[in-house]
C-alpha cells in the first residue's frame, strides 16, 4: 500500500510540511529509473529519493545523498532555485504535486509500473522524467481531481458497490472487507463497516514488514506513525529483502546444479565400476590362456576354455589372431594392471565426489535457512562460495571422458577447439579425424604415466565418432603430441597445423 491513495493522502501534507519554503537545489539521476531532488537554505537540506522502475516503484526520504561525480545527468533545470510553496494531494488519485513559485509544478504519478515524475509550468508540461510513458504528454493537470459521491445515500443506491464508490481502495482492502463478511451484511451494516475501515485508513498508523506497508495492522509488523519515516523503512527493507530474495536464488540455483551434476556423475561413475567388476577380469582371462597354452591355436580369434574361476563353467575369450597364445596371456595381464589402476582411480573420484556433495547439500541447507543479506554475503565468503554462483556461466570448451584414469577431452565445436587448446600441455596427445572437420581431441599426459595403447585407441574412437566421418564402418585419425600442433595467426576457429604425426584406423564410437 505505499502507493496507496490512502497512503499518499498522509505523506502529501507531512512531506509540505518538511519542504515548504526550501528552494529546489538539484534535480539528477546517477542510476536508471532513480531520480534524486534536494531542496534546501541555508539551516536545512531535504531529499526525494524517486525509484520508478517498471517492476518496483516507491518514494524515500534519505537525510543526506553524495552525487557520483561520474555518470550523474541534471534534469529539470528549469527550477533550480525555484522556492516550494506547497503541496497539493489530487482527489480519489495517486498523485499529489509539489507547487513551486513561478508556476513550475513537479506532478508525482504513482501508478505502479506506470510511475512518473512530470515537470509542469502553469498548466502546461515542461518535460517527463520517464520519457518511454508517452501517454503521459496527455495529461491534463487541471482536471486530475475525480469528484465521487462517498455518502451513504450513495453507497445505499449503488447497492454497496465499493468498486464504484471506492476505486482507490485496491485490493488488500476490499480483501480485507470481503474477510470480515460485507457480502453477507445488510447495507446499513455494509456502510457501517466502511465508514470503520475508513476511520483506520485516516489514523496516522503506518504498519510495516520488510516487504510490505499496510494503514492496517497485520502479522509481524512493526508500527509507525510518521509517514515519512515508514516509508524509508520500508524502502530499505524491501531493497534489502529484495536483493537477499535475488542473491540467494542465484547462489542456490547454482548449488541445484552442481548437486544434481554431482550425483548423476557418481551414478555413471558407479554403474561403470559395477560394469567393470561384472566383467571376467583381464588378469582371469590371462591366468586360462596361460593353463591351457597347449590346446589353443596360435591362428584362432578365439577360444573356449573351462573357467576354473567359476565352478568351471565354458568361457569363450577373445583372442588376437596375430599373437601367440602367451602374447595373448601377456596382453590380458597388461590390460589387468590397468584396469585395476582404473579401478582404484574410479573409486577415488567417487570417494572425492561423494564428499563434495555432502558439502554441497550442507551449504544449500543453511543458506536456505538465512534470513539477512549481510549474513548471506558473510557466509557466502567465508566459505569461498564465490565461484559456485558463476562457475555455472562458465561452460568448460571441451566434454570430459575419463578411460582407463586418463582424462580425454572432446572439443565442443570450432571455437571451443582454439580455447580448449589453451589449456592444453605440451606433452598431452592431440587427435583428429583424418581430412574431415570434426572436434580437436586431448589425451591429458600424467606424470610418470605413459598412454597406453587402448586408451589411445579409445580417444581416437571419439575423434572419429565427434567427426563427419561418425557412420564409417572404420576412420583414419591423426594422433601426435600437443606439441607438434600449432595455430597461425588469422586462420579460421579450429584450423590448425600438424607438423609430425601417426594415424590410427579405429571404428567410431563414444562407448567407454
Amino acid at each position: 500500500m505505499h502507493n496507496n491513495y490512502y497512503f499518499l493522502k498522509q505523506l502529501t501534507p507531512e512531506l509540505g510540511e518538511r519542504i515548504k519554503n526550501l528552494k529546489v537545489s538539484s534535480c539528477f539521476s546517477q542510476n536508471k529509473d532513480e531520480l534524486i531532488i534536494s531542496f534546501g537554505n541555508k539551516e536545512n537540506e531535504f531529499y526525494i529519493k524517486a525509484f520508478l522502475s517498471a517492476s518496483f516503484c516507491c518514494l524515500s526520504f534519505p537525510e543526506n545523498f553524495h552525487r557520483a561525480r561520474k555518470n550523474s545527468v541534471d534534469l529539470f533545470n528549469e527550477v533550480l532555485n525555484k522556492t516550494v510553496l506547497s503541496t497539493y494531494q489530487y482527489l480519489n488519485e495517486r498523485c499529489f504535486s509539489i507547487k513551486l513559485e513561478d508556476g513550475y509544478e513537479f506532478l508525482f504519478k504513482m501508478h505502479g509500473n506506470r510511475s512518473n515524475i512530470i515537470l509542469f509550468n502553469n498548466g502546461q508540461i515542461v518535460s517527463l522524467f520517464n520519457k518511454h510513458l508517452t501517454k503521459d504528454q496527455a495529461i491534463d493537470i487541471t482536471n486530475l481531481d475525480r469528484h465521487i459521491d462517498q455518502s451513504k445515500e450513495a453507497f445505499i443506491n449503488s447497492e454497496g458497490n465499493t468498486k464504484l464508490l471506492f476505486p482507490t481502495f485496491g485490493k488488500e482492502i476490499e480483501s480485507l472487507l470481503n474477510e470480515q463478511g460485507l457480502k453477507n451484511l445488510s447495507l446499513p451494516e455494509q456502510w457501517n463497516l466502511v465508514e470503520n475501515t475508513l476511520a483506520q485508513l485516516d489514523k496516522r498508523e503506518f504498519f510495516i514488514r520488510s516487504d510490505k506497508l499496510s494503514l492496517l495492522p497485520f502479522e509481524d509488523s512493526k508500527r509507525y506513525g510518521d509517514p515519512l519515516t515508514a516509508l524509508n523503512n520500508f524502502y530499505i527493507g524491501y531493497i534489502s529483502s529484495s536483493g537477499l530474495e535475488k542473491e540467494k536464488r542465484e547462489i542456490v540455483n547454482a548449488l541445484e546444479k552442481n548437486i544434481k551434476r554431482s550425483k548423476s556423475f557418481i551414478n555413471k561413475t558407479k554403474q561403470k565400476l559395477s560394469e567393470i567388476n561384472n566383467k571376467t577380469s583381464y588378469q582371469i582371462l590371462g591366468d586360462l590362456v596361460m593353463a591351457n597354452l597347449h590346446v589353443i591355436n596360435s591362428s584362432s580369434d578365439k577360444v573356449e576354455l573351462t573357467n576354473f574361476y567359476d565352478e568351471n563353467r565354458p568361457i569363450e575369450i577373445k583372442l588376437k589372431r596375430h599373437l601367440t597364445p602367451q602374447k595373448n596371456a601377456e596382453n590380458f595381464y597388461k590390460k589387468a594392471k590397468n584396469q585395476s589402476k582404473e579401478i582404484k582411480n574410479l573409486e577415488e573420484v567417487v570417494e572425492s565426489k561423494e564428499f563434495e556433495l555432502l558439502s554441497l547439500e550442507e551449504h544449500y541447507c543453511k543458506i536456505n535457512k538465512i534470513e539477512h543479506l549481510k549474513d548471506l554475503r558473510e557466509y557466502i565468503k567465508t566459505e569461498n562460495l564465490l565461484k559456485t554462483a558463476t562457475q555455472q556461466k562458465v561452460n568448460k570448451p571441451y566434454n570430459l571422458f575419463i578411460y582407463q584414469g586418463f582424462d580425454i577431452w572432446v572439443g565442443k565445436n570450432a571455437s571451443a577447439n582454439d580455447e580448449m587448446l589453451r589449456h592444453t600441455y605440451k606433452e598431452d596427445l592431440w587427435l583428429h579425424a583424418k581430412d574431415v572437420a570434426g572436434s580437436h581431441v586431448i589425451i591429458k599426459y600424467k606424470s610418470g604415466s605413459p598412454f597406453p595403447v587402448s586408451v589411445k585407441e579409445k580417444a581416437a574412437q571419439l575423434a572419429a565418432y565427434y567427426s563427419k566421418r561418425k557412420t564409417d564402418s572404420l576412420c583414419p585419425v591423426i594422433i601426435t603430441p600437443r606439441k607438434f600442433v600449432r595455430k597461425r595467426k588469422g586462420d579460421p576457429p579450429g584450423a590448425v597445423v600438424v607438423d609430425k604425426e601417426q594415424t590410427l584406423l579405429v571404428e567410431p564410437s563414444n562407448q567407454l
